[in-house]
Parts: C-alpha cells; sequence; structure tokens
C-alpha cells in the first residue's frame, strides 16, 4: 500500500483541484498532541517509544481507514519521497533512535506522524484552499483519538507540546500558495507583513526551507491563547487577501507586459517540453512560470492536474521511487526531464 501511495496515489498538494486552486495548492491543519502516560519524544525511552507505536498501531487496526507503517521498515529512499508529497516532514524522516512511524489513510488526506517532535502530528488535508471542512475533519479525528488514550492536558495551559508555540490548541494551519504574480511585480515584501497579523511564512517542506518556484507556506505562528475559529479565520482573511493581490499583480502583467510575460510562458514549456538534461530548481522555476501560464488561460490543451503534477516529477526522491532504486544527481537530472516531457505532453 505504501508504493502505491507514493508512486500513483496524488498528494493533495499537486491535485490542481479545489477552491481558489489557481493560488491556493494545498490546505493542511495540523494537530501537536502527547499521551498523558509516556514520556514526551524527546525524554522518551525505547520501551515508551515502541509503546507509542504499538498504541497507534492498534488504534489503525480498529478503524480500518488508517494504514500503520514503523518508519524503520521504510527505506530511506521511500522516506524522501514521503517528505516530498508532505505526509511526513523532513525532521521525521531521519534515520534514528526515535521510534517513529507513520498512520495514512488511503488517500493521502490524513497522515499522522507518530514520535516527531511530539508523539502524533495528526494532519488532514485538502486541495485549495478549505480549512472550514478541513477542521470538522481532523476535530473528529482527534476526538477519535482522544476517545482511547488520554492526552497530556492542562486546564491553564490546554494541550501540552515539546515546543511552546504549540502550547495551547495545538493546531498548526496553513496555505500552500503560488506566488509568480507578487514575485514578477516585486511585491514579495506583502509577505513580510504577515507576522503582524500573528502569520509566518515558510517554504515549501516547512520550517527551515526556502522558498523555490514560487511556493509560500502561510500559516499561525502560535497556538496558545487563541481559540481554534479564530486562528482559521484569521489565516482565512490573510489567505484571501493575498489572492486578491496576487490575482491583481497576475492581471497587471498581462495587460501592461503582455508580449514579454507571454513569451517568458511559452519558452518555459518550451523547454519542459524537449529539454533532455534539467535540475530540480531548475525544473521548479519552469513549473511556476508553466502554472501561471495555464492559469492565464495560453495553455487550453492542458489540464490542471497534469500541470500540476509537474511539480512531483522535480523532486529527487519521488523521481527515484519511480525509477526503482537510487541515481546519481546526473542520472537524476536526466530522468526528470524525460517524466517531465511525458507529462506536459
Amino acid at each position: 500500500m505504501l508504493k502505491n501511495l507514493i508512486e500513483n496515489t496524488a498528494s493533495p498538494w499537486t491535485m490542481g483541484d479545489g477552491t481558489d486552486s489557481d493560488v491556493v495548492l494545498c490546505t493542511r491543519i495540523r494537530l501537536a498532541r502527547n499521551f498523558a502516560q509516556y514520556p514526551f519524544p524527546l525524554k522518551q525511552t525505547e520501551t515508551s517509544g515502541q509503546a507509542v507505536l504499538a498504541d497507534l498501531s492498534a488504534f489503525c487496526k480498529d478503524r480500518n481507514d488508517l494504514h500503520f507503517y514503523d518508519l524503520h521498515d521504510v527505506s530511506p529512499l521511500e522516506k524522501r519521497a514521503l517528505v516530498e508529497k508532505h505526509y511526513i516532514s523532513p525532521e521525521h524522516s531521519k534515520d534514528d533512535n526515535h521510534y517513529r512511524g507513520l498512520a495514512v489513510n488511503d488517500t493521502g488526506s490524513v497522515s499522522i506522524m507518530i514520535n516527531e517532535e511530539d508523539h502524533l502530528r495528526i494532519q488532514c488535508f485538502a486541495p485549495g484552499l478549505d480549512l472550514d471542512d478541513l477542521w470538522q475533519n481532523v476535530n473528529a479525528l482527534d476526538d477519535d483519538i482522544e476517545s482511547y488514550f488520554d492526552y497530556a492536558f492542562d486546564e491553564r495551559l490546554g494541550y501540552l507540546t515539546c515546543c511552546p508555540s504549540n502550547l495551547g490548541n495545538g493546531m498548526r494551519a496553513s496555505v500552500m500558495m503560488h506566488l509568480p504574480g507578487l514575485t514578477l511585480t516585486k511585491r514579495l515584501g506583502l509577505l513580510d507583513q504577515l507576522s503582524n497579523f500573528g502569520m509566518t511564512v515558510r517554504g515549501l517542506f516547512g520550517e527551515g526551507s526556502q522558498s523555490v518556484g514560487d511556493l509560500y507556506q502561510i500559516s499561525n505562528q502560535s497556538a496558545i491563547g487563541q481559540n481554534e475559529k479564530d486562528i482559521l479565520t484569521n489565516l482565512k482573511s490573510v489567505t484571501q487577501q493575498i489572492i486578491k493581490e496576487e490575482r491583481n499583480a497576475r492581471n497587471f502583467l498581462k495587460e501592461q507586459n503582455g508580449l514579454r510575460l507571454s513569451d517568458r510562458i511559452w519558452r518555459a514549456y518550451g523547454t519542459l517540453s524537449n529539454a533532455r538534461y534539467m535540475s530540480s530548481r531548475e525544473a521548479l522555476e519552469l513549473i511556476s512560470l508553466v502554472r501561471l501560464g495555464y492559469h492565464l488561460g495560453y495553455f487550453t490543451q492542458l489540464e490542471s492536474a497534469q500541470v500540476d503534477q509537474l511539480y512531483l516529477m522535480a523532486q529527487p526522491g519521488y523521481l527515484q521511487v519511480l525509477y526503482g532504486h537510487d541515481m546519481d544527481e546526473a542520472a537524476r537530472d536526466v530522468y526528470r526531464a524525460e517524466k517531465l516531457r511525458a507529462t506536459i505532453g
């Protein structure tokens, strides 16, 4: 099932679907939770770490819709691909003694990282902007888990977590946005103001990662002192304002610099359609332009899911899983170009 999840299941951030999907690729809500009866992961023992894995394995068997994996049994290459599809974090992919596990459903819309920074990082995903329905889904799953296990909870502080920023409700809500318009019009300074609204901006793979291909993750900075509804309302309002600014920037570019813009977009499409050798970074930069062109109406022969699927073809781990084994950088660049040509048609 894991092989099928990696190779064949569409990742929520590459489905090309959902509300406002021209700008928002994906919405994620994550809850940080710890069990009251075990030491937190930073202080865990082999006994407690294995006990957390066993508890979640039993929970998954009871539900039937979640599949449990001990990441000790998952290859480094598969873990890298799981990071690229956003089912686990880069930290969770490390080969160490933290007794890490993963619970995931068939569609990839739910994943639970086990023994990451906290005992549980419960995640639900949806394509496009979908904070309200997503909250209902993750809240129901959280309630189900809590009916099995006692969480570490304090009446004054809320849910207890390893990082103080997650204290309280333990929620991190985020949207992954594609912002080439703001990049090309040099208006990305708007993102610097988001800290004034309790938001933070990260790259493609979250904390510590750099933005590439004009992709940004916007999320709440802290969970303590706020309820879930307020966080979601604030994030939705900020996201809708950025969507408005991004669409205005795209329209301005098309109206004021239409020929130059279309030339850059068609050159990017031509390179992706014909290149025989391509690095991951170059691919992501070209995909950004093609995705912009698609949503401006340049490529009527393409479909949105086809365009967003290109993002996965740029990822080294995912490519190597498709190929069947490790490849050196030069071989990956050749294979990447081949898969990009095939995907863009």
